[in-house]
């Protein structure tokens, strides 16, 4: 029996697909997303689980390293694919399953298109499939193991490509906790490439036990050319912010839609991933125009079910601790800061304004972006959003059980895209 032809046919039928968003690519990852789910190609959360890499948005060297660790991690037979734009994705995901079929298949058809980004990687692998047999880390690397996400227990392996040490975790040193005992201290970087992870983004957390004693965030990384990066859900903001008129509707919805994709985030890793498909397809559905009555019966269900879900509320109460006063004294506003509280309160912040926003999907006035928040508060580009959430988790997760910071991450979920985007960029450029 050929069993290597038989596991290249299985991987090229239906891979694995390990999704690396990268910051200013949120465009690109959601048509991949919308695209694996209509193919029912399943998503991995660790490179041991994957077949194929796909990478999603513009070239950003300084992901490079941790990109390439993902890459050495996967186990062979593997592919890597690069899509630059949303427009490119079909191409990117059909020139994967192409590379991860039998030789005798592949030679049998045309050479592979040049990639996204008109020429072949070489080098980086974008183009080629690899068959050394180079094994994952047992989930200590890539996107962290978080155990099908059952629960926000159990995250050991948070380095998104960032550690080398055997397991995939750094060494342990020395120092005093709280209670003056001496107890091993773990560097744990979580990010840039976990799953349902903002993107790009880098948390490095210093442990005793399992309580986080210190947290640094690294900046987030820029791309090569500034006008390929897009802040996606603020886009209505900055289109009305130039002067082009824009409608409440418009806006609304593309923030509704936001909330959606944060909400998915936090139910993957809270461990309810069936409720997080619906809102991702609700998500969808709002992006692609949707007409209220045709969505509306639907996010009410979801709404109710998630809000009055008794578990969930168990699962995160107490979690993330920040009133709204001392909110808004870090400079957050929006959900964060209207909810004033913890990760439960605010998951049902997102809940209540999705059912605010429904009657005003078609709303055709136009956006006055003083008085309409961008999904993550008061739009300015002078001052994102998602720069005050950011700034905000160390103080968050200073204290906090590690089980926990991925809840914290995920209830707050700023959007690395702010920052790096070209109409954010310019205005910091003067």
């Amino acid at each position: 029996m050929d069993l290597t032809g038989l596991t290249l046919r299985v991987a090229a039928a239906r891979p694995h697909v390990l999704l690396a968003a990268v910051p200013g690519g949120t465009a690109v990852r959601l048509a991949a997303e919308r695209l694996l789910r209509a193919r029912d190609w399943p998503r991995a959360s660790t490179p041991a689980q994957a077949d194929l890499l796909f990478v999603a948005g513009p070239d950003l060297p300084e992901l490079r390293t941790p990109l390439e660790r993902l890459w050495r991690d996967m186990p062979a037979p593997r592919a890597r694919v690069h899509a630059r734009t949303a427009d490119e994705v079909e191409d990117a995901l059909n020139a994967g399953r192409a590379l991860l079929g039998p030789p005798a298949v592949r030679s049998a058809s045309a050479a592979p298109p040049a990639d996204a980004g008109g020429h072949r990687e070489g080098d980086h692998g974008a183009r080629e499939r690899h068959d050394d047999q180079t094994p994952g880390h047992d989930g200590h690397d890539g996107h962290g193991d978080h155990g099908g996400h059952g629960g926000h227990g159990g995250h050991g392996g948070h380095s998104g490509g960032q550690t080398e040490m055997p397991g995939g975790l750094p060494m342990a040193g020395q120092g005093a906790d709280r209670d003056g005992l001496t107890l091993d201290q773990l560097h744990l970087p979580l990010g840039p490439f976990l799953a349902d992870w903002p993107a790009g983004l880098t948390v490095r957390l210093v442990l005793q036990g399992d309580v986080v004693q210190r947290v640094d965030v690294d900046e987030p990384a820029r791309p090569i050319d500034d006008a390929a990066a897009e802040a996606f859900w603020v886009q209505p903001w900055l289109r009305a912010a130039s002067g082009e008129p824009v409608p409440v509707g418009e806006a609304v919805r593309r923030r509704a839609a936001a909330h959606l994709d944060s909400l998915g985030r936090l139910l993957t890793v809270a461990g309810w991933p069936a409720e997080a498909v619906r809102a991702w397809r609700l998500r969808d559905d709002l992006l692609s125009g949707a007409p209220r009555a045709a969505v509306a019966p639907r996010l009410e269900r979801f709404t109710r079910r998630v809000g009055r879900s008794r578990t969930l509320a168990w699962l995160t109460r107490g979690i993330g601790v920040v009133t709204a006063q001392k909110a808004r004294e870090a400079g957050v506003g929006g959900p964060a800061a209207r909810a004033g509280g913890d990760v439960t309160s605010r998951y049902r912040q997102w809940l209540a304004d999705i059912r605010h926003d429904l009657p005003r999907l078609e709303d055709p006035a136009p956006l006055d972006v003083a008085v309409e928040d961008s999904p993550r508060g008061p739009w300015s580009a002078e001052h994102p959003p998602s720069a005050a959430l950011i700034a905000l988790l160390p103080r968050l997760l200073e204290g906090a059980e590690l089980a926990a910071a991925r809840l914290v991450v995920a209830s707050l979920d700023p959007d690395p895209d702010e920052l790096v985007s070209r109409g954010v960029v310019e205005v910091a450029r003067g």
